[in-house]
């Protein structure tokens, strides 16, 4: 944790903290989360289509996620949670939901997908525990 005082470019931000998963793995986990709660079966070809991206990204994707021990798959076959993923894939969606929430409020709108989408990442735990607790007073 660099000291409160010092400035670092976001690139050393992050090399301070050493995070194994990048906010492109956890949009995917996030996504993989998201459609698995509706009781679909998740596969590669609608996770590329849920996130605009091509397939072949989607299945890189994955294999790295797999790799973290976060999803478990077979070539062709479903994408699954494991309990690592889905324990953080439900708090990356609590994050989201949270986020938005309070963005629409500050800003009196409906939809701030876009901003959250851009920031979600760099916003740690605790201070998305103290804006859900803001929003629950509001």
């Amino acid at each position: 944790m660099p000291e409160n005082n010092r400035f670092y470019t976001l690139k050393g931000y992050a090399l301070l903290e050493n995070n194994a998963i990048t906010s492109s793995m956890e949009d995917y986990l996030e996504m993989i989360y998201r459609i698995r709660s509706t009781g679909e079966a998740v596969r590669i070809g609608a996770l590329a289509e849920m996130l605009n991206v091509k397939p072949s990204s989607a299945s890189k994707m994955v294999n790295n996620l797999k790799k973290q021990g976060l999803v478990s798959s077979e070539k062709y076959g479903y994408i699954k949670l494991t309990d690592a993923g889905s324990a953080l894939g439900q708090y990356l969606v609590f994050r989201h939901d949270t986020l938005h929430r309070f963005l629409c409020y500050i800003n009196q709108s409906d939809n701030e997908l876009e901003q959250v989408e851009k920031i979600e990442h760099f916003i740690n735990a605790e201070t998305i525990r103290n804006i859900q607790r803001f929003l629950a007073r509001t």
